[in-house]
């Protein structure tokens, strides 16, 4: 998906929800109260876009030597305050939305799951050829349903992932994952309080 299709329906979404909450592993530890993404920067990667809108937040990450314009890889992160929503709904409505803005478009799942007391769902979606590219788009996805917030974390390519790149990012996609201060039993890693 280009870009600017990407963002029309993150536009929709984002006037419906609310803020993002990005940790970067790496770095010093945080004291966060409540609900948290725990997500981190990917090596080789730098923050290129962030924005908020009413109760969501969006965060594009990039290859240090691409931009938000201008990519082959992108890891975005979104979180919707708010949104009650089961992975499997969010995920359905995504590739409704793909198919209408690429013909040929397919979504695959990939697995379902209680992760840490939390409902998710990781899927793939394909355009065969972006029209506003002329390039093919792959983009794996992860949805969290929290308590407090919704979370997206997505990996997109503008050409077919090789064996390794998909081995790379599924397992850097089932690493994501939501904790809660406040739940004994949905604790926090060290170093978050």
């Amino acid at each position: 998906m280009h870009r600017s299709t990407h963002h029309a329906w993150t536009a929709a979404m984002l006037r419906l929800f609310a803020i993002v909450l990005l940790l970067t592993l790496s770095a010093p530890a945080f004291a966060f109260e409540g609900e948290n993404l725990l997500v981190s920067l990917p090596d080789g990667y730098k923050v290129d876009f962030q924005k908020k809108q009413g109760n969501a937040q969006i965060t594009e990450m990039v290859p240090k030597a691409e931009n938000v314009n201008a990519w082959t890889e992108m890891v975005t992160v979104q979180v919707f305050n708010g949104l009650k929503a089961t992975p499997e709904q969010f995920r359905d409505r995504i590739a409704g939305l793909w198919a209408k803005s690429c013909p040929g478009a397919e979504s695959a799942p990939i697995t379902s799951a209680v992760e840490n007391g939390y409902a998710m769902t990781m899927w793939l979606s394909s355009c065969p050829l972006n029209k506003d590219t002329g390039k093919p788009e792959f983009t794996f996805m992860k949805a969290i349903a929290g308590k407090d917030s919704f979370y997206v974390v997505q990996k997109a390519f503008k050409a077919t992932p090789s064996k390794e790149q998909t081995a790379t990012w599924t397992l850097y996609l089932k690493k994501v994952g939501v904790c809660d201060t406040r739940v004994a039993e949905r604790a926090c890693p060290a170093g978050i309080k």
